[in-house]
């Protein structure tokens, strides 16, 4: 079901942004700033012709590379956070391998796997990857020990540890690690679409400045930033129904 006090909210905070944008817009008094009302007249125009392609390759490697990180990342953290013995193996290389910028490693991810899908998914991956195993393995080890005793004591095996108590507890850490993993990543898909591809909403952007489009690289703009809300907005429907027992 649908918070409509939360659409409430989203409504003013949408039209604070266009209204802003629009005395901007005023103000500069340049090709470069076109009116909102403009740039949204020519999505329309544009969007069933360009903008359903180029976001649909950007939605389906944002999900590719989120669904990999965590059948990946979710066992390992799970593992690390219950496990001492998981957890003093990887946790090294976790830390040695975590602060590098994954930027950084566009090229060989691209000397390695090519220039087509899978290195952009791949780069995906290596940003969401690491904060979901840190934020559950952190969310695990918050669980009290005492509250492992009265499932011990009536025999359960580990599944049963992990079904009844580590996964339910350590849901919530993990559905904000990927909040604040998706923003990044989102930023580095844009970049990775201006190599070796002509789809994605970065390709767009790109091309349309490149041929000094403005319409069409706001246009493009807008959509990125409404396939952040919709993935958001996605995650917080999901923390909604499956952390239903949290207090609001």
């Amino acid at each position: 079901m649908i918070d409509k006090n939360k659409l409430t909210y989203y409504g003013y905070g949408m039209i604070a942004l266009f209204l802003i944008w629009q005395g901007l817009s005023m103000i500069i008094a340049l090709p470069i700033v076109p009116a909102p009302f403009d740039v949204m007249i020519n999505l329309v125009k544009i969007f069933a012709s360009k903008i359903m392609i180029h976001g649909g390759y950007s939605l389906w490697r944002i999900g590719a590379g989120v669904l990999l990180s965590i059948l990946i990342g979710v066992p390992i953290g799970l593992g690390m956070g219950y496990f001492e013995t998981w957890d003093r193996f990887l946790s090294p290389i976790t830390y040695l391998t975590y602060p590098i910028p994954k930027i950084a490693l566009l090229p060989i991810v691209m000397l390695s796997f090519g220039l087509g899908e899978l290195s952009k998914i791949l780069m995906i991956v290596l940003i969401i990857i690491f904060q979901v195993i840190i934020a559950i393995r952190d969310g695990v080890k918050a669980i009290p020990k005492e509250a492992y005793y009265p499932l011990y004591s009536l025999g359960a095996t580990n599944k049963d540890i992990f079904h009844e108590i580590i996964i339910p507890a350590s849901l919530p850490k993990f559905l904000t690690s990927l909040r604040i993993a998706m923003a990044t990543a989102i930023s580095v898909l844009f970049f990775t679409e201006t190599f070796g591809t002509q789809y994605g909403m970065g390709y767009f952007i790109m091309d349309a400045w490149m041929r000094v489009n403005y319409l069409e690289m706001y246009s493009g703009i807008v959509v990125l930033s409404g396939i952040g809300l919709l993935l958001f907005t996605f995650i917080d429907f999901i923390e909604k129904h499956i952390c239903s027992w949290q207090s609001k």
